[in-house]
């Protein structure tokens, strides 16, 4: 269907016009006049603001730093979506790179932009996107799927959560059981887990990573978690009774393994098993690392006291919280920040990449968990807060590779490259955490909001495309804000469903 006419479709269904369309212009207008438009791919700076209005949930809240870096967040995606004789991928340097494939396509950041894009309503790219991956590069003499570290079952399942369509999932199912074994064959160890080099997570120069050694890392092993419960539950969807009882069975086998192998009990923390060189046996790194909070992305660790005291580490100024956000190394550790900037540094910078699975780790542990060890919606907020202060480099919205953690430099410097750096994730916390509509399977609609109570006295966030409707979250304490009562609404094609007094956890049962 024709972008333009799908927009009228849903526009019509709602019932009205979207309110916050004047914010979404002022933004655009002040993006496109800081921008030089270097590279142009599918939608120009010119077209930006007629893109993103049909295409992106709008928001609005008190927080202006986490509503500019919302709306920068969807502005930079935009200029990465590429269309290629192999249908619409998102690329992740806005610059062609050696390392990267066919039409400058990496898959490292794959997980990261179908958990963004899943929350588009033109349902095209991302389909063509995955499609791309898993079907024409797969046809190549030499595919790059594999070129790095993958949740992208995973995240394939968790845009079917949002889209509600079962058929499209079901129809890859044999590609990604066909990739997951491949997965095996190239990674899997005999005890059951999986191990990767760093460059290879994406992850280079890290405290604990090697090049040429085979180490057990909580990185790919949960991501292999997370991609055999999604398989599992498309196999149900699929009537599949073989695939079903093998991923069922792979999962909760990885699950035990990640629990018993990787969890330091003296450092309390999920951390790389490293190869011993010319031995069988294997150690434990004596760094804790972020990716010792990667478990909790697919909620993987049971739910047990003992699990969530890694999450101390978060808070404390000797472990990772530093004035411009999470490193990726504890900042205690003799090694911190010792290999030197310019190519990739994972001991200690500051990836988005990482701040985008930690985050999500985080809203997981809050909303799935009860034990939280001293985490509350707070200090998400706070996190995530900071992490939106980030996107900046001399005062102007920006978004780069890696930064200083005490000063916020972008440690590429001025590196045309690094400009828009598609690499992470921003709105989907927005939408699916902080405000947290969180998508089901069945027809059932979710919000649990990470908003800390008394923070926001008003929040809008506009036309979310869910299971083939559009769904709107108000929150308005006093009723004079937008002027529809005062409370909490929830909307679904222009129709109330909802309307509490309380900013609260909302389950409405059929949409």
């Amino acid at each position: 269907m024709p972008l333009r006419l799908f927009a009228q479709q849903v526009n019509e269904s709602s019932g009205n016009a979207q309110v916050l369309n004047p914010v979404l212009k002022k933004y655009v207008a002040r993006f496109n006049s800081l921008d030089s438009e270097y590279v142009k791919n599918h939608v120009s700076n010119a077209q930006a603001y007629e893109w993103l209005q049909e295409n992106v949930p709008l928001f609005e809240c008190p927080d202006t730093t986490i509503e500019q870096t919302y709306y920068y967040r969807w502005w930079t995606f935009r200029k990465h979506l590429k269309e290629t004789p192999d249908g619409f991928i998102f690329t992740e340097f806005i610059l062609p790179v050696k390392h990267a494939g066919r039409f400058n396509a990496l898959s490292c950041a794959f997980g990261h932009h179908v958990y963004e894009g899943r929350w588009l309503k033109n349902k095209t790219y991302i389909d063509q996107y995955i499609r791309y991956w898993y079907l024409k590069d797969a046809q190549q003499k030499a595919p790059r799927f594999h070129q790095f570290s993958s949740w992208a079952p995973d995240a394939i399942y968790s845009r079917f959560l949002t889209d509600g369509d079962s058929g499209f999932v079901k129809e890859l199912l044999p590609y990604m059981d066909a990739d997951y074994r491949l997965w095996e064959q190239e990674k899997r160890l005999p005890d059951g887990l999986f191990w990767q080099f760093d460059v290879k997570d994406g992850m280079e120069e890290s405290i604990s990573g090697a090049r040429r050694e085979k180490h057990t890392r909580p990185t790919i092993s949960s991501y292999m978690y997370g991609n055999a419960k999604a398989l599992a539950k498309i196999a149900v969807m699929a009537g599949n009774d073989t695939l079903t009882a093998r991923y069922t069975a792979d999962a909760a086998r990885i699950r035990r393994l990640v629990q018993d192998r990787l969890w330091d009990d003296t450092a309390a923390f999920f951390k790389v098993r490293q190869a011993i060189k010319g031995r069988s046996d294997t150690r434990f790194s004596n760094a804790r690392e972020q990716i010792g909070f990667i478990p909790w992305y697919f909620d993987l660790p049971a739910d047990k006291a003992k699990y969530a005291k890694a999450w101390e580490q978060l808070t404390d100024t000797s472990g990772f919280d530093a004035p411009w956000g999470i490193t990726t190394a504890e900042r205690r550790h003799p090694l911190f920040r010792s290999h030197g900037s310019g190519g990739c540094e994972w001991d200690g910078a500051l990836w988005p990449f990482a701040t985008t699975q930690t985050l999500k780790g985080l809203a997981n542990l809050l909303t799935n968990y009860k034990h939280r060890d001293g985490m509350t919606s707070d200090v998400y907020y706070n996190t995530l807060q900071v992490y939106a202060r980030s996107h900046q480099k001399n005062g102007e919205p920006y978004l780069g590779e890696y930064q200083d953690e005490r000063t916020g430099y972008w440690l590429k410097g001025d590196d045309p490259r690094s400009s828009y750096y598609n690499h992470s994730g921003f709105c989907d916390l927005v939408i699916n955490d902080l405000i947290g509509l969180k998508p089901a399977a069945d027809n059932k609609l979710e919000i649990s909001p990470l908003i800390p109570k008394g923070k926001w006295d008003w929040f809008y966030l506009e036309e979310v495309p869910y299971h083939g409707k559009l769904v709107s979250v108000i929150w308005d304490k006093t009723g004079k804000r937008y002027g529809k009562g005062k409370g909490l609404r929830v909307m679904v094609d222009g129709r109330e469903v909802y309307s509490g007094k309380d900013l609260k956890r909302v389950v409405v049962k059929r949409l």
